[in-house]
C-alpha cells in the first residue's frame, strides 16, 4: 500500500518540474530578442596604460586612480561616470588608471592613497583633494578652482626623470607581484618557496650586475703599470735619500752659525778687552801725570835761576841735569804699551 501511494506522488513532482523547466525556457525565449535589441552603453572613461598616458600632456584630462578591491573607488564610480558624459560639454577628457594592472603610472604619479585624482592642463598637474562627486568636479572645472591649487613641478612632476626612474621601480614590484601571485595561486607553490626563489635570484642578479660594473670600469680606466712595486721601492729611496740630504743640509746650516756665532763672541770679548786695556793705561796715565808735573816745575824753576845769574854762568858752570827718574820709567812703560799693541793688533 505505501509502495502504490509514493508511485503517484513521485511523478505528479517529475510532472511539475518539467511543466516549470518549460515555462522558463519559453520566458527567456520571448525575452531574448528584446534585450539582443536594447544598445549596450559604451563607457567615455578612457582607460589609461603605460603606452598611451603621454596623450595626458595634450589638453585638459582629470584623472583616477583606483584599484577593484577599493570600497571607496567604487562608491565613486557613478560619479565619474557621470563626469565622463558631460566631458564634452565641460570641454575636457577623463581617464582612470588601475593601480594593479599599471603599477608604473602610479609609481609615475606618485600615488599613495586610493582614490586618488589628478588634473592636467598642457602637461601640467595638479593633485585635486576633493570628494569626487560630480557636481564638486563640475565646478572645480567651471569655476577653474584648479588655478588656486600648486602644481607639481621640478622632479615631482610625473613627466620628469625622477619619477619616470620611479615608475619603473613600481613596474619592477608589480612583475615581482604577479610572479609571486602566479607562484602561490596558480603553481600552487608555497609562500616560503617563493621567497626564497626571490632571495637567491635577487643575489644572483646583484652578483651580475657587479661583474657588469668591473668590465666597464675595466673598459674606461687605463691599467696599472706592472712594475709597481718596484718603483715604488725605488719611489720610497729617492724620498729617503732626498730627506737625509735634506736632513745633513739643515745640519750643516746650523754648525755654520754656531761657528759665526762663535767667531763674533770672540770677536766681541777681544773688543772688550782691549776697551779694558785703553781704560787701565788712561788711568795709569791719570797717576803719572802729577810726578811729570812736579818736574816740569822743578826744571822750570832752575831755568829761572840760570837766567838770574847770568848767561856766561850758565853757559859754562852749569851742571848737567839729569832727568828725572819717574819721566824715564813712565817713557818706558808708554813704549811697552805701544809695542804690545803693535803686537796683539796683526795676531787679531
Amino acid at each position: 500500500m505505501a509502495g502504490g501511494r509514493r508511485g503517484p506522488l513521485l511523478t505528479l513532482l517529475l510532472v511539475a518540474w518539467v511543466a516549470a523547466a518549460a515555462a522558463a525556457a519559453e520566458a527567456e525565449a520571448e525575452a531574448g530578442p528584446e534585450q539582443a535589441a536594447l544598445p549596450q552603453e559604451r563607457s567615455l572613461v578612457r582607460p589609461m596604460t603605460a603606452s598611451n598616458w603621454t596623450l595626458v600632456l595634450e589638453g585638459e584630462w582629470m584623472l583616477k586612480f583606483y584599484a577593484p578591491w577599493c570600497p571607496s573607488c567604487q562608491q565613486t564610480d557613478s560619479e565619474w561616470e557621470t563626469f565622463a558624459k558631460n566631458g564634452e560639454i565641460l570641454q575636457i577628457s577623463v581617464g582612470k588608471v588601475d593601480v594593479i594592472q599599471e603599477p608604473g603610472l602610479s609609481g609615475r604619479f606618485f600615488v599613495t592613497t586610493l582614490p586618488a585624482f589628478f588634473h592636467a592642463k598642457d602637461g601640467i598637474f595638479r593633485r585635486y583633494r576633493g570628494p569626487g562627486i560630480y557636481e564638486d568636479l563640475q565646478n572645480y572645472i567651471l569655476e577653474k578652482k584648479w588655478q588656486s591649487v600648486e602644481p607639481l613641478s621640478g622632479w615631482k612632476s610625473p613627466a620628469s626623470l625622477t619619477m619616470s626612474g620611479m615608475a619603473g621601480l613600481f613596474s619592477i614590484s608589480g612583475k615581482i607581484w604577479h610572479l609571486h601571485n602566479y607562484f602561490t595561486v596558480t603553481l600552487g607553490v608555497p609562500a616560503w618557496c617563493s621567497y626564497v626563489f626571490f632571495v637567491i635570484a635577487t643575489l644572483i642578479f646583484g652578483l651580475f650586475m657587479g661583474l657588469v660594473l668591473v668590465l666597464i670600469s675595466e673598459c674606461f680606466y687605463l691599467p696599472l703599470p706592472r712594475h709597481s712595486p718596484e718603483r715604488s721601492e725605488q719611489n720610497l729611496r729617492s724620498e729617503e735619500t732626498h730627506t737625509t740630504e735634506q736632513l745633513q743640509d739643515v745640519e750643516e746650516e746650523k754648525d755654520d752659525s754656531n761657528e759665526e756665532e762663535n767667531k763674533d763672541s770672540l770677536v766681541d770679548e777681544e773688543e772688550e778687552k782691549e776697551d779694558l786695556g785703553y781704560e787701565e793705561e788712561a788711568e795709569e796715565d791719570e797717576e803719572d801725570s802729577p810726578a811729570a808735573g812736579v818736574d816740569e816745575e822743578r826744571s822750570g824753576a832752575l831755568r829761572e835761576a840760570q837766567e838770574d845769574e847770568g848767561p856766561g854762568e850758565t853757559e859754562d858752570d852749569a851742571p848737567e841735569q839729569p832727568h828725572p827718574a819717574g819721566a824715564e820709567a813712565a817713557e818706558d812703560a808708554l813704549r811697552q804699551r805701544r809695542s804690545q799693541r803693535a803686537d796683539a793688533g796683526p795676531s787679531a
